[in-house]
């Protein structure tokens, strides 16, 4: 059922939760917790649906951007607190691993091979976080990579980097995993990838449908494409994926695959600047050669 927009914003304090957000279009995500007055970006939820991660750059924290993480009690988030992992630079990106084993991200910090670099860290059974390793080489690079995302099977890491091979800015590449690497990455193909930024995605299934950012000229803009990645994308239909708006970093919630959580500026409900908003999980286009 499509609920106003009027009603959504008198409803926001209500919106906090994964049980609460079955709404057709959008509703808030953890109002005055996850979404304040900060910007808050990517957002991703563990899968046995206990704990939310988030990037922000609110006050609190050990640099410009970090890692938030809250935790589901008495069915709401609470207890928002900045991770340990954060560095004195930039923290952004963050990604759970469908079996709930790492969490992903990307950071500048110092040590790393040149701009942002792929990190992840081990995720114990009682939701501790273990030390972080840097992804290998030849997958980081000493251009910027962004925005890491594991396939639901596991099998395939997708991410963003900019650098002189790129179509435009940041692009779409996809590495293989291998043991415990990862193969040579390869850069998804035109029109997928654009003299525009193509600036992370999320999995809509284990056959290569997408719903991915791009973003140009200061606007961001969510769009979706079928596993055939040279046909034409789309952009999802939601009332603020304008092209003249910000809205990016779609992950599919791992505890609820029916679901996704992005972020973006809304007219109403709104905390701040940048919020997370929770939306259906759009359905994967059907192509040529899709099971």
């Amino acid at each position: 059922m499509r609920i106003p927009l009027s009603l959504l914003a008198l409803s926001a304090s209500l919106l906090c939760t994964p049980a609460a957000m079955a709404l057709s279009e959008f509703g808030i995500e953890g109002m005055g917790v996850v979404s304040t007055k900060a910007n808050e970006a990517q957002a991703t939820i563990a899968p046995d649906g206990q704990r939310i991660v988030w990037a922000s750059d609110r006050a609190g924290g050990s640099g410009g951007w970090d890692l938030w993480q809250a935790v589901l009690r008495d069915g709401r988030w609470q207890d928002a607190s900045p991770l340990a992992l954060n560095s004195a630079r930039d923290e952004r990106d963050p990604y759970f691993s469908h079996d709930g084993h790492w969490l992903y991200f990307a950071s500048d910090r110092s040590g790393g091979r040149g701009g942002f670099d792929l990190y992840r860290v081990p995720v114990g059974a009682d939701g501790t976080l273990g030390p972080v390793q840097a992804l290998p080489a030849p997958l980081n690079t000493r251009d910027d990579e962004r925005a890491p995302a594991l396939r639901p099977d596991g099998r395939t890491l997708l991410f963003s980097r900019h650098g002189k091979q790129t179509q435009g800015g940041f692009d779409l590449y996809l590495a293989r995993v291998q043991g415990e690497g990862f193969g040579t990455a390869q850069a998804l193909p035109a029109p997928l990838n654009t003299a525009a930024d193509e600036l992370g995605a999320a999995w809509l299934d284990n056959e290569g449908a997408l719903a991915f950012t791009r973003a140009t000229d200061g606007h961001s803009q969510v769009w979706r494409v079928g596993c055939d990645h040279r046909q034409a994308a789309e952009p999802l239909t939601l009332s603020f994926n304008t092209a003249d708006g910000q809205t990016g970093a779609p992950v599919v919630d791992a505890s609820k695959p029916s679901e996704m959580v992005l972020a973006g500026v809304a007219r109403a409900p709104r905390a701040g600047g940048l919020d997370l908003y929770r939306i259906k999980t759009p359905s994967a286009p059907r192509g040529p050669g899709c099971g």
